[in-house]
């Protein structure tokens, strides 16, 4: 059987002997749940996917199994094969060795919520009974609202982080067919709350804020981190443009990936990796995506069953420039995240707009008309952007560089003061 590696704390925690420094106003405090809301889900981890048995994924703390180097850059404990939906348990074991993390309620401006919704909801997609599907969600709400430190400020403090997109906690009705999701963001405490995921509602979730979709390297140090920049601004990049995804069914978004598949196919400057149920390793591998990615000066991302994608950020990792169809797909998402000013300067937008079935435009002529010199330093600001959409290794304390994690605390803090 697989071992699942877990430190989850069943009482507050204890402080650490010898503390890093917290380099940040925030003071986080880590709500002990009942087990069943996060550490008992992972007992039955053959079943938390209705397509694939998490459990290599849930080991080592939501990081999986650990793999090669990529690209031979960095020790065996920098590179794990990640889930794309997983980051609220990285997000969680990173908050637990947090040199912001306090022990003290009465000194925290910050309360986490280590709640595994996504999880929890992608386990539940089949389940016909609307109120057993909500069943966790709504113990969680009742859960949070008979604690002392959610009544300070009813909850406005408090936030949860979710590892699949926001789409599969808004139910659009309690009526007829539906696609699975459950009511965890349309519970009125909830509403009080910060929410962290992976994709936001753009038009009304107010309370949301994207995170990135964690990618394959998790560094414990800023040597780990600079060596890999290294090697992406080193790499020969001989492909103007790739793509690595699978066709999709229906119009809209999906029909757009046809197009993309095709343009692709057709162009002697694309690396095209096309993803099928029958070779999905192609894929998945790390190394691969990752090499093809950085051996491309730009990396088209198309919408799929939603706007976003992990590949947005395995691109950005790779010092690849992203190309997207959508704002949606990362400008009305990832605000924290992204360089303030103009999204030209690290990446490109060929919007279709909403519906649309062709490009209208061919993607090698648009692209091939960048200057070199505007393309290099598009690079350049994408290679820079690489610590702080990177998940550290929960293990680290002294990174030497700001994480997505810091990132999100440092901005949630300051969304919380403005509501004050």
């Amino acid at each position: 059987p697989l071992a699942i590696n877990l430190t989850l704390d069943d009482v507050a925690g204890t402080p650490p002997d010898t503390p890093a420094a917290c380099r940040s106003r925030a003071a986080v405090y880590v709500h002990s749940l009942p087990s069943k809301f996060n550490s008992d889900l992972l007992l039955r981890c053959r079943s938390l996917n209705i397509y694939t048995d998490m459990c290599p994924y849930v080991s080592n703390r939501g990081l999986g199994r650990p793999i090669p180097p990529v690209g031979g850059v960095g020790g065996g404990g920098s590179w794990f094969a990640t889930h794309q939906f997983i980051a609220e348990m990285i997000f969680h074991a990173r908050l637990e060795n947090h040199p912001c993390r306090v022990f003290d309620p009465a000194r925290a401006n910050l309360f986490y919520v280590p709640f595994y919704a996504g999880l929890y909801a992608s386990s539940m997609f089949r389940e016909l009974s609307l109120p057993a599907r909500d069943a966790l969600a709504v113990d969680l709400a009742e859960h949070l609202q008979s604690l002392p430190a959610w009544r300070r400020r009813g909850g406005r403090d408090h936030f949860l982080v979710l590892g699949r997109t926001a789409w599969d906690f808004l139910r659009l009705s309690n009526q007829g067919p539906d696609f699975g999701a459950n009511s965890l963001l349309d519970l009125p405490a909830v509403r009080n709350m910060s929410v962290l995921t992976v994709e936001r509602q753009p038009w009304t979730g107010s309370n949301q804020h994207g995170i990135p979709y964690p990618s394959y390297f998790h560094p414990s140090t800023s040597a780990e981190m600079q060596a890999w920049r290294q090697h992406v601004t080193d790499s020969d990049r001989p492909h103007l443009f790739s793509f690595i995804g699978g066709p999709r069914k229906g119009p809209g978004k999906a029909a757009i990936r046809e197009d993309l598949i095709r343009q692709c196919g057709e162009s002697a400057r694309c690396e095209l990796v096309v993803c099928q149920p029958s070779s999905p390793a192609a894929c998945h591998e790390p190394d691969r995506v990752l090499g093809v990615m950085a051996a491309s000066r730009f990396c088209l991302q198309a919408p799929g069953d939603s706007f976003t994608r992990r590949s947005a950020f395995d691109a950005v990792l790779a010092g690849c420039v992203p190309v997207f169809f959508s704002p949606h797909t990362a400008y009305t998402q990832y605000r924290w995240y992204l360089p303030a000013g103009d999204p030209g300067e690290y990446s490109v937008l060929i919007d279709v707009g909403e519906g649309a079935t062709r490009l209208g435009v061919e993607i090698e002529e648009v692209l091939a008309a960048i200057p070199a010199e505007k393309a290099a330093e598009m690079r350049r600001r994408v290679i820079g952007m690489i610590p702080e959409i990177t998940y550290a290794h929960p293990n680290a304390t002294e990174l030497g560089f700001r994480d997505a994690v810091d990132v999100a605390l440092d901005a949630l803090l300051e969304h919380v003061e403005n509501q004050s």
